[in-house]
């Protein structure tokens, strides 16, 4: 099956043998009514007309039709036409060298948009009519250069169908290429995505079960505590939710809200009652900022928190801050995720971006912004 280069190669052999065509049709009449003597002046005009309209409607066809049925009817036109020799003595007048561009250049054109046996008969054909009726006209004997002439059109058509295969080789190449591309392009994205989806997966992991167990283990969770079971049981539900079918959007403000419930702390909320975002980018927004609430809960010292989500579905801005603590982000080691990969990495990959102002003993402020592409 042919490819786009190949493809469009086709098409432009069959709409460049119509111009070449039609272009040496002009000289090729001006030729034959310039060198017709006055007594075959009619009879030339006559087939030169001929061989215009003919010409014509076969150009019409290589820009429109396809197979191979009219090619053969060319052949036999073309042949009538160098035919027309006998009946208007051409020969004598040394008058054929219109005829002869005529059949050269449709066995060159020939090879442009037929196969390779197909493109050699009717080369054949043609060609070695014409010169089977010049020599049966006795043109050897008046002119021999009438006839040799006219045998050129086969080695030129020779060369045409050389020239058309090393250009279709390319293409074929250019087309194996972009397949090739292709197909390692679509690789790498699959690769990426699969990426993609295990770094959320361990993001996940991270925020949630992770997180969890290691407040248990620190002891900063007694293990009988009332809340410690279904926050258990949530971790386990988003986790199992991670690998289904998401809608196309998600109201911003409910997402949070849910979050908020969770979290264990006192937390002031301020922001509108509903804010549409596509999924991802609501998804990333409430992940980010609940786990900016989940060190909040760890690290600050504090069980206060304040959430203020501001902006519309084309810019928005959300800020977590708390009187804790505070650290210093820039001692924060590159292997711990929290701040590197639930946060930061989260709004990175949907356009965002996430600020960390904090300093000891002044709390933390995190906040993190989104814009709409084009926005």
């Amino acid at each position: 099956m042919a490819g786009e280069a190949a493809g469009l190669l086709v098409r432009f052999g069959r709409r460049y043998a119509a111009a070449v065509r039609l272009a040496t049709l002009v000289p090729s009449c001006a030729i034959a009514l310039f060198r017709a003597p006055d007594e075959q002046l009619a009879g030339t005009v006559v087939v030169a007309g001929l061989a215009a309209l003919w010409t014509c409607g076969f150009a019409w066809w290589l820009r429109a039709g396809r197979g191979n049925v009219l090619v053969t009817v060319d052949v036999a036109v073309l042949l009538g036409l160098f035919g027309t020799i006998f009946l208007i003595d051409l020969v004598e007048a040394r008058n054929t060298g219109w005829l002869r561009l005529l059949v050269t250049f449709a066995c060159v054109t020939y090879q442009w948009y037929t196969s390779l046996v197909v493109g050699a008969m009717a080369a054949v054909a043609a060609g070695g009519g014409a010169v089977a009726l010049l020599l049966a006209a006795g043109a050897w004997e008046v002119d021999a250069s009438l006839v040799t002439g006219t045998v050129w059109a086969l080695p030129a058509a020779a060369l045409s169908r050389a020239a058309w295969i090393l250009v279709w080789r390319a293409a074929k190449r250019a087309d194996l290429m972009a397949a090739e591309a292709l197909r390692a392009r679509g690789e790498a994205e699959v690769a990426a995505a699969v990426r993609a989806e295990e770094r959320e997966q361990v993001n996940s992991l991270h925020d949630t079960a992770a997180t969890t167990l290691l407040m248990v283990g620190l002891g900063q969770v007694r293990s009988d505590a009332g809340w410690l079971a279904p926050q258990a049981r949530r971790d386990l539900d988003k986790l199992r939710a991670g690998g289904g079918r998401t809608p196309e959007e998600a109201d911003l403000v409910g997402l949070l809200r849910a979050d908020l419930a969770v979290t264990h702390l006192s937390v002031d909320f301020d922001g509108p009652e509903r804010l549409r975002l596509p999924f991802g980018v609501a998804r990333a927004i409430t992940d980010a900022a609940g786990e900016a609430l989940a060190n909040v809960r760890r690290h600050a010292g504090t069980t206060r928190a304040a959430v203020r989500l501001s902006g519309d579905a084309g810019a928005l801005r959300v800020e977590v801050a708390d009187r804790g603590r505070g650290f210093s982000p820039d001692g924060v080691p590159e292997t711990r995720r929290g701040v590197r990969e639930s946060i930061r990495g989260r709004m990175e990959r949907v356009g965002g971006t996430a600020t960390i102002t904090s300093a000891a003993g002044e709390g933390t402020r995190v906040r993190l912004e989104w814009r709409a592409a084009g926005g």
